[in-house]
């Protein structure tokens, strides 16, 4: 597990305490990275057959993409959550949908845990979400989880998502919806101090 203390992001949560995020090192976090990606709870993560090299290969491939990165959450410093963000205009939803500037796609993944806590994952989000922002060149978060994943749909609805409909991807039917910056600040009080001048 890497140590690096490179964090890009750091955000206190009221009730939760310090999170932070930091760039994915592909060898040293792979270990841990595979026992997240298959873990059953994961299922949506579609790495439920993935040996070790399989994710070191993976994610080797996602440090190498010029608009493609990765990084390890940390909650009080431990690992607790995965998070990717993407050029949408170059990967995974071109050509089914009308990319605009300013466009960020998003997947996070929460570590499993044998003893859950309250709205660990909505903070988990929250923070994905306000470190997406915190970059002035973020206008719109676009995601496009697999439609059966209601407990998704729900954490997305809470942090200002709004479904836009399906979409059929080569590995799901998947459900298009977007969060700009101003729904983000609405729906969770928490201002980005960026003011865009306009609605998209």
């Amino acid at each position: 597990m890497s140590t690096t203390t490179d964090s890009r992001f750091t955000r206190t949560d009221p009730g939760l305490g310090a999170f932070s995020v930091r760039p994915l090192d592909p060898f040293a976090d792979a270990e841990l990275l595979h026992g997240w990606v298959t873990h059953p709870k994961a299922a949506f993560w579609m790495m439920q057959e993935a040996s070790l090299p399989d994710v070191e290969r993976e994610y080797m491939k996602i440090a190498a993409a010029e608009h493609h990165e990765a990084f390890i959450g940390l909650h009080e410093g431990r690992p607790a959550f995965l998070m990717e963000h993407y050029d949408p205009s170059r990967l995974e939803l071109v050509g089914l949908y009308e990319a605009l500037p300013g466009d960020v796609g998003m997947h996070f993944l929460v570590a499993p845990s044998d003893t859950p806590v309250h709205g660990f994952t909505l903070a988990v989000i929250t923070t994905v979400m306000a470190s997406l922002f915190a970059d002035p060149a973020t206008r719109r978060v676009v995601v496009e989880p697999d439609v059966r994943n209601t407990a998704v749909h729900a954490l997305n609805e809470a942090v200002g998502f709004v479904p836009d409909g399906p979409v059929v991807k080569p590995e799901k039917e998947a459900l298009l919806s977007f969060c700009t910056r101003e729904q983000f600040e609405a729906a969770t009080g928490i201002s980005t101090g960026i003011t865009t001048g306009e609605s998209i």
